[in-house]
């Protein structure tokens, strides 16, 4: 069995006129509602991915210092 169009068919739709059109002031036919965009996605480099590991990793060090940091002057103040 293959899957069925999104689209109903107008053979068998009623209301429809030859060549797919409707009647004046008659509602045409439900159909699905598809989402596509105008133009081509960039597609994402290599470069800006490592870019972003990097970053995450940075910031990872920066944050774990500073705790790091915190405790010495706290163990030495103690």
């Amino acid at each position: 069995m293959s899957a069925q169009g999104p689209d109903p068919d107008p053979r068998t739709t009623p209301g429809l006129e030859p060549g797919g059109g409707v009647s004046p002031g008659d509602t045409p036919p439900d159909s699905s509602q598809t989402f596509a965009t105008t133009h081509r996605e960039p597609r994402q480099t290599r470069k800006m991915a490592v870019t972003w590991v990097i970053i995450v990793i940075a910031t990872v060090v920066l944050v774990v210092g500073f705790f790091l940091a915190y405790l010495i002057v706290y163990l030495v103040n103690a």
